[in-house]
């Protein structure tokens, strides 16, 4: 019995102790949200800058009702290895190239599980919202800013780098720019003004996903960028080339000339004769 009493008051004890242990641990806050769908997460990252669920067309096709129209086998195939299915030939493939202005869709480095959880996701969501207006509606002063961010001459929010060290416009406005990428002076008439927003705002390209991934765009710069190649591709016709051939012929004969102007005339004030020709001359005229 005693033993008994002794367990008891010990149990107590060390029921106690346990009670105003937790009396001094934080209360537990709500309960945490469960993580966001992986398939959304992918749609997000990877998908929702060329495609809407239930939105309409951009770079590429609606995705509402895909699993209705293509069969999985298909759809993870053409999302993993896109263009070799246009080499080799499927119908449904070309079909979609030539649809969408032959922009090629770039091969997406996910698991079959990974795009089957995408599909699971675009089957449950009824629409993603509507695609950018079919004009930027940029005013005169974002289509001028959107040209110096092209070309540099204007920096990013972020600091990211300017357009034209990769693209080139055809445009009176700016000079020069890079091969590394595609020409864009018609990019707005083969892919559309929405297309183009989305694919500035969110790339989809690795290319250009590795320099803006920590350095994005804003929304303001994205309209003006927009803004900038509406009018360089409506004012295409009117480009005409420059041709800097002769005008830099000209420009190096003028330079030259006046270089060697400026040469001879510091010339004139040099040392004539050797250094110890004086000494020199003495030593004959005593000899």
């Amino acid at each position: 019995m005693l033993k008994g009493a002794r367990q008891f008051a010990v149990l107590g004890t060390r029921a106690a102790a346990c009670t105003i242990l937790v009396s001094f641990l934080p209360l537990p806050g709500p309960v945490q949200a469960q993580d966001a769908d992986p398939g959304q997460q992918t749609f997000q990252t990877l998908c929702s800058a060329c495609h809407t669920i239930g939105g309409g067309s951009l770079v590429g096709p609606d995705l509402k009702g895909v699993e209705e129209r293509r069969s999985e086998a298909w759809i993870i195939g053409f999302v993993q290895h896109s263009q070799q299915m246009v080499a080799s030939g499927d119908a449904d493939a070309m079909a979609i190239f030539e649809e969408y202005n032959r922009i090629p869709m770039p091969d997406q480095p996910l698991t079959e599980a990974e795009i089957l959880a995408v599909l699971d996701y675009v089957q449950g969501t009824p629409t993603t919202g509507e695609p950018p207006p079919e004009r930027s509606s940029a005013t005169e002063e974002q289509v001028r800013l959107g040209r110096d961010l092209f070309q540099g001459t204007a920096r990013f929010t972020n600091n990211g780098p300017p357009c034209n060290s990769c693209h080139e416009v055809r445009s009176e406005s700016v000079i020069g720019g890079g091969l590394l990428a595609p020409e864009l002076t018609s990019v707005i008439s083969r892919v559309g003004a929405p297309g183009v927003w989305a694919m500035i705002r969110r790339p989809p390209f690795p290319l250009m996903q590795t320099p803006y991934e920590d350095r994005p765009l804003t929304d303001d710069e994205v309209t003006a960028l927009v803004g900038f190649l509406e009018r360089a591709d409506v004012e295409q016709a009117m480009y005409e080339p420059r041709d800097y051939g002769i005008k830099l012929l000209f420009a190096g004969i003028v330079g030259t000339a006046l270089l060697l102007g400026l040469y001879t005339l510091l010339w004139r004030k040099r040392r004539k004769g050797t250094v110890h020709q004086t000494i020199f001359d003495r030593q004959v005229r005593s000899a």
